[in-house]
């Protein structure tokens, strides 16, 4: 990449491993966030899931605190935090808090996503048609820059960035309110037909409406990026989250991660076969040349400002190289 590349930052969903408990994983994303420190990554990124056996991240102020104590100049962010599961007020609250002891570092991604079971979902007492996500974010902003009705504590240190973690509608919320997007998955068309998800940044550029925060719009990509010393090893590396994700559609439950080898030895049956397929064809995975070629593409048809890599493996030693040669690209 040159000197003129899109930012690079790392999202981790404090996925579990097959064999450990949960905190396990809770002290792998600290340490994976200390190193990406070092290697130079601009924003590390956590995210919220509720009642998944595959993720332990389910608090990102509780993590965001942990990473704030463990790092000293990255960015630190969530992607996200689900609004409707929380009062706006609280949520403000708990990031003005974490930008006392981050000042200046941390930022603040909000999302929509339901729980991902009805049990969950009746656990966080979410409504069927949900509140209004938009005047959410709307009032949640408010609160941060002063301009509610009610005045923060603590006040923050210093501004809090918003942004939207979107996909369809909420294209349209972030241009409303001005507001950078996180985007993912399909809407990227990385192996696919990319005239939708192009179509959809269009609408949200041309439609965007100045800010405070944001004069003017900024998008983010996240997907899975890999790297290794041969296209055979990266694709091993993203078979236990692309198994994961195959799981997760055909029984009903999105499992911890397992190794290469008890996967290979799993039997699957055809659609198993296919999700794993459309998994991998959903992200990048190769040697560092294959990689760096396939980034360039992408980057430069979506125009993105950032990169974020939402890479996971059972291996953690080989996601820790994986994640040094990729911020070698970004050097």
């Amino acid at each position: 990449m040159t000197a003129a590349a899109p930012a690079l930052s790392l999202l981790d969903r404090s996925r579990t491993r097959a064999g450990e408990p949960d905190s396990a994983a809770l002290r792998g994303t600290v340490a994976r966030a200390v190193e990406a420190e070092r290697l130079g990554y601009g924003r590390f990124w956590v995210a919220e899931h509720h009642g998944v056996p595959g993720v332990a991240g389910s608090a990102p102020a509780v993590l965001l605190a942990a990473l704030a104590h463990a790092t000293s100049t990255i960015r630190l962010g969530s992607a996200g935090v689900m609004l409707p599961h929380h009062q706006p007020l609280v949520v403000a609250e708990q990031f003005a808090t974490l930008s006392t002891f981050a000042p200046g570092r941390i930022d603040l991604g909000l999302g929509r996503s339901p729980g991902f079971t009805a049990a969950v979902r009746r656990a966080l007492r979410q409504l069927d048609d949900g509140p209004d996500f938009a005047a959410d974010v709307a009032e949640l902003g408010a609160f941060l820059d002063g301009s509610a009705d009610i005045t923060l504590r603590p006040q923050p240190d210093a501004p809090i960035p918003l942004y939207v973690l979107a996909t369809g509608s909420g294209l349209a919320v972030a241009a409303e309110l001005g507001l950078p997007v996180v985007v993912g998955g399909p809407i990227l068309g990385v192996a696919s037909d990319p005239a939708p998800g192009l179509r959809a940044l269009a609408d949200y550029r041309r439609t965007f409406t100045p800010s405070a925060q944001q004069p003017e719009p900024r998008v983010a990509i996240s997907l899975d990026v890999l790297v290794a010393d041969s296209a055979a090893e990266a694709s091993d590396l993203l078979l236990p989250e692309a198994w994961a994700m195959a799981r997760s559609r055909t029984q009903g439950e999105f499992p911890p991660l397992e190794p290469v080898s008890a996967i290979r030895a799993t039997p699957r049956t055809a659609r198993q076969q296919q999700y794993l397929e459309q998994t991998a064809a959903m992200a990048i995975a190769g040697t560092p040349a294959q990689v760096q070629n396939a980034l360039s593409e992408l980057l430069e048809r979506t125009g993105a400002a950032e990169l974020v890599a939402s890479s996971s493996t059972f291996d953690r030693d080989a996601l820790a190289a994986s994640d040094a040669a990729l911020a070698a690209l970004f050097a």
